[in-house]
């Protein structure tokens, strides 16, 4: 070899000895990095869980010892900090921050706090806490109708109270904060209120509930009176208020003028028993916190039209807050020419009723302009296996009149289970159909096959073990093909009648009968 060669082969050889020593210092320098402060944590997220506490969770951070978070009741982090939390330690999140107030926008930040370095920058979420719930369920006791008694734990601070309607506030003093305990007055009788506890501007606390009956305008009747006689020589716009007991008719009660029967202590509702209330001379009737009992009834259906008047407009039915049971025909018939201005059945619990011969809500020549049934509970229904739970059928003589029909926020269980039956049998002339928000459960039966029903809304229910509903294969079904769930509501003991739902999304979304949620 020539001395030139020998020269470059050196050369070579220190070149490639100096790029392996840069290697090794740079593969040093990676692993080895030096900074003199925390990283700071990422991913924070903030969400409320039971109204006022805030869940936080957020990224590990490789040299962070502990965590700290600061929570502040404005937006730019100034003055002090409402909460500080120090030490924590990675190993407990997600951390779920206590104590808070309801109703309230926070600004929470938090920052990782290394060994021997200086704390990280601050990350930071924005959250609002949800409207607390310190109200106690209002004692039965301590209602009147014209006034209330509202608890909340003792102590428990609050500056107002209101009430709506009537735009009433009172003004909790400090005994009252100390007893939890505030007396409201000045209360109309019958009267469904709002009340909500205000600490500031901040709501502690938001309860419903209904005054009692105010006897002043009404007619008292005891068991020992004959309902029946009473209700024969009635005059129209007559209330009479029933006090708690058994009213055994077993015979029709005939309804000649608008009159109104309603339970005088709400918590103890009166039984009338066997009792089936005909409508006739185009009155109106209101039942309410009633149990009617259908056992031993003559005519076998809660509420019986008898008497066609095809020129003139029947007055509302209402029938609300009652419990409707043992009839073996069905709780509505309507078959001469009857035209109502409204019908509704609001609150009910309908159970254990035999569809023999009619369907469980039966039009057969006559119909109501506007039908409303909400937030009822309908379980154990059966039939003789040709019944329909909704019947209006084109007999009716009213074919200019369109009838608007609403089910919503219902729980059905149970009520009719026969892969051929229809819930909806809707052939009235003109009609509008809204099924929203219920509940259908343990039902082989579908909405319908005729192409005279009218779905203008079917939306937001939920199916369970109920599969026709949505898939129902029968020749010219209308299936719900709108937004709708197929959840398990997870119901307390539907078999003795608690039907309270576990399912979260079902409560949330306000599906079903609102008692149970």
């Amino acid at each position: 070899m020539n001395r030139k060669n020998i020269y470059i082969s050196i050369f070579f050889l220190l070149t490639l000895v100096g790029f392996s020593g840069c290697k090794d210092d740079m593969m040093t320098e990676i692993t080895k990095l030096d900074v003199d402060r925390a990283f700071s944590p990422t991913g924070l997220t903030a969400s409320v869980v039971n109204k006022t506490g805030v869940k936080l969770t957020w990224n590990a951070v490789n040299n962070a010892k502990t965590y700290t978070i600061e929570v502040f009741e404005n937006a730019d982090f100034s003055g002090t900090a409402s909460k500080t939390i120090k030490d924590i330690n990675f190993l407990q999140v997600p951390y779920t921050i206590t104590g808070l107030s309801g109703d309230t926008q926070y600004s929470i930040r938090v920052k990782a706090v290394g060994d021997g370095v200086d704390d990280s920058k601050w990350i930071s979420a924005t959250v609002k806490t949800d409207s607390e719930q310190i109200f106690q369920t209002v004692n039965p006791a301590k209602l009147t109708s014209n006034s209330v008694v509202l608890n909340w734990p003792a102590g428990q601070t609050a500056t107002t109270i209101t009430l709506a309607p009537g735009n009433i506030t009172h003004t909790v003093t400090a005994a009252e904060i100390t007893a939890g305990e505030a007396t409201i007055t000045g209360l109309t009788g019958e009267t469904l209120y709002t009340a909500k506890l205000l600490n500031g501007t901040k709501v502690r606390g938001t309860i419903t509930f209904t005054t009692l009956l105010d006897l002043g305008g009404a007619l008292p009747v005891y068991p020992t009176d004959n309902l029946a006689t009473l209700i024969a020589n009635a005059n129209t716009g007559d209330v009479f208020a029933l006090f708690p007991g058994t009213y055994t008719i077993n015979a029709d009660l005939t309804i000649p003028k608008s009159i109104s029967i309603k339970g005088a202590r709400p918590t103890d509702k009166p039984k009338i028993v066997g009792a089936a209330f005909k409508i006739r001379g185009a009155a109106g009737l209101e039942l309410k916190d009633l149990v009617l009992d259908g056992t031993g009834s003559i005519a076998a259906q809660t509420i019986i039209y008898d008497e066609a008047l095809p020129a003139s407009t029947y007055g509302a039915l209402s029938v609300k807050d009652s419990e409707i049971k043992n009839y073996v025909k069905g709780i509505l018939y309507i078959n001469v020419a009857a035209l109502a201005e409204s019908i509704t059945y609001s609150g009910n619990l309908i159970h254990d009723i035999s569809c023999t011969g009619a369907g469980f809500i039966d039009f057969r020549t006559g119909f109501a302009k506007t039908f409303l049934f909400e937030n009822n509970t309908v379980y154990n229904i059966i039939e003789d296996g040709s019944r329909d739970l909704f019947r209006m059928d084109a007999a009716s003589s009213f074919t200019s009149t369109t009838s608007v029909i609403t089910i919503r926020t219902n729980t059905f269980y149970n009520a009719l289970n026969r892969a051929a039956g229809r819930y909806l049998y809707i052939r009235i002339a003109s009609n509008q159909i809204n099924f929203t928000k219920n509940i259908i459960a343990e039902s082989l039966n579908y909405y319908t096959n005729q192409a005279a029903t009218t779905l203008t809304s079917v939306s937001g229910n939920n199916y369970y073990n109920a599969p026709n509903f949505t898939a129902s294969a029968t020749s010219g079904a209308k299936n719900d093909t709108g937004t709708f769930t197929t959840l398990n509501p997870g119901f307390a003991a539907p078999t003795t009648g608690n039907f309270t739902i576990s399912e979260s999304t079902l409560k949330a979304n306000g599906i079903g009968d609102p008692r149970w949620r």
